[in-house]
């Protein structure tokens, strides 16, 4: 029986303590220089030099002022702020490399669709078909304090919003181009036919957008969908729009549960559930030696910063864990999100009570996913085994520090996953959906949702019909 292939996505972020809050300070950390392009170049150089599919960027609209109620400890920890903008960075490292593929984070909450389809298209453009989109609908409300958008930030209606956002691109990137309507005839000085660009008059709930796309179409016209939302809502929309799923789960069987749900629902929405690949996150510490790995994770962990693994975790839950006393355990607090996220990590530990500062501990290195810990083989044989017993399809590689996880990670693990066959040793050509999903399917399949969109319901009417001589 053939093995199934492991993708691997780097996940990443414009700015210092991303998941593994305090790590900046270890001396071989370089996160800091996050502001330089060179740094995201030689990433991005790196990446693809270990076979990497893709690098993932995350990002947030707003700052974690849940714990102590305010900015403090955010702020002086670094934690996700200050945090720039994912999309300005990816024209430089697409330049300096070939194949590697980037998914960008943005948020339909915070981003008009009519300008967001023209900026998605030009790094379509200008990457040789290599962007992908990881959709998100937000979850600090600390950003709708300084963007205005009314009563919005429900969960049900943002993701309602999301569903037309999604139209609306789908009509602009899809429907609103023909694939001649570029002609550039310059003896009969035509660049584009007219009667090939189409309005795409949507007139719905949340937008209005009548007009055209400002752009071509691109190489995959719609770029590569990611989704991250792990809510019944959430999969309900992966279901319907994601090619891709990103996945934050501690075990294998709160993954394996995750995984069963999307592709049934996929299933419901006629969808090939085996077309959806998920990404699991996961932080790999590996040294050439166990005892080295060990090492390596007991001295990365003198760097955990407890209150800034405190703040991401507020942050995440609502609840303002400052209020609490460290030994503290965690059944007694008596919040619906805290239980919630207690019974994931009793999926871990069955027997165990956690306090609150062993959750800062957990959470430190790698967020709420799984740390795996050793040699290149067993790092090796713990991806194997996620692979075949939860029917996932990669993993998004958080750092513990950075660049010094990934090259670990590219230098003794890729090799060994080459040899078993579960990694790629070439690329090959095409555009970032023809590497995820098989040559020639550069754009949409023909089942999913956005394909409905190709040119239907844009016939012009003869009066609004333009000829060229």
């Amino acid at each position: 029986m053939k093995k199934k292939r492991i993708y691997l996505n780097a996940f990443d972020m414009n700015c210092v303590a991303h998941q593994s809050p305090g790590l900046w300070i270890h001396p071989e950390d370089q996160s800091e220089r996050y502001n330089d392009i060179d740094y995201w170049i030689e990433l991005a150089q790196l990446l693809e030099k270990g076979r990497f599919d893709g690098l993932f960027i995350a990002d947030v609209i707003g700052i974690y002022d849940v714990y102590g109620g305010d900015k403090t400890v955010t702020v002086r920890e670094a934690t996700q702020v200050p945090v720039n903008d994912p999309m300005m960075l990816v024209s430089a490292m697409a330049r300096a490399t070939d194949h590697l593929g980037f998914g960008i984070t943005c948020s339909t909450t915070f981003e008009h669709p009519y300008t967001f389809a023209r900026r998605m298209s030009t790094l379509d453009h200008l990457t040789k078909g290599r962007i992908a989109w990881n959709i998100v609908t937000s979850y600090l409300e600390s950003g709708t304090k300084n963007i205005d958008i009314g009563n919005k930030f429900q969960h049900e209606k943002r993701y309602n919003i999301a569903d037309e956002y999604l139209e609306v691109c789908y009509k602009l990137w899809e429907g609103s181009w023909e694939d001649d309507a570029v002609v550039k005839d310059k003896e009969k000085r035509v660049f584009t036919d007219p009667t090939k660009v189409h309005e795409v008059n949507h007139h719905g709930k949340y937008f209005d957008v009548p007009g055209i796309h400002l752009c071509e179409p691109s190489p995959q016209r719609t770029p590569v969908l990611y989704q991250a939302g792990g809510s019944k809502r959430g999969r309900k929309f992966a279901a319907k729009h994601a090619e891709c799923t990103f996945i934050s789960a501690p075990d294998k069987k709160a993954t394996s549960a995750y995984v069963k749900d999307l592709r049934a629902q996929a299933r419901l929405k006629g969808r090939d559930s085996q077309s959806l690949k998920v990404f699991a996150l996961f932080t790999p510490i590996v040294g050439r030696t166990e005892e080295e790995a060990w090492a390596k994770y007991e001295e990365l962990s003198n760097y955990i910063s407890y209150e800034g693994a405190l703040s991401l975790l507020s942050g995440w839950s609502g609840v303002d864990f400052s209020k609490y006393t460290p030994d503290q355990e965690i059944e007694y607090i008596e919040t619906n999100a805290v239980k919630s996220m207690l019974e994931n990590l009793t999926k871990v530990n069955p027997n165990k009570t956690w306090t609150v500062r062993e959750l800062a501990n957990f959470a430190g290195i790698g967020g709420m996913g799984p740390v795996a810990v050793g040699t290149p083989e067993q790092i090796a044989d713990t991806f194997e085994e996620w692979i075949d017993e939860t029917d996932i399809d990669g993993f998004n590689l958080a750092y513990a520090i950075t660049p010094g996880t990934f090259k670990d990670f590219a230098e003794l693990v890729i090799p060994e996953l080459q040899s078993r066959e579960l990694v790629k040793k070439e690329y090959e050509e095409g555009t970032y959906r023809e590497k995820l999903f098989g040559k020639g399917q550069p754009r949409l399949s023909e089942e999913h949702e956005g394909a409905k969109y190709r040119r239907i319901g844009y016939q012009l009417t003869d009066e609004k019909k333009l000829e060229y001589k």
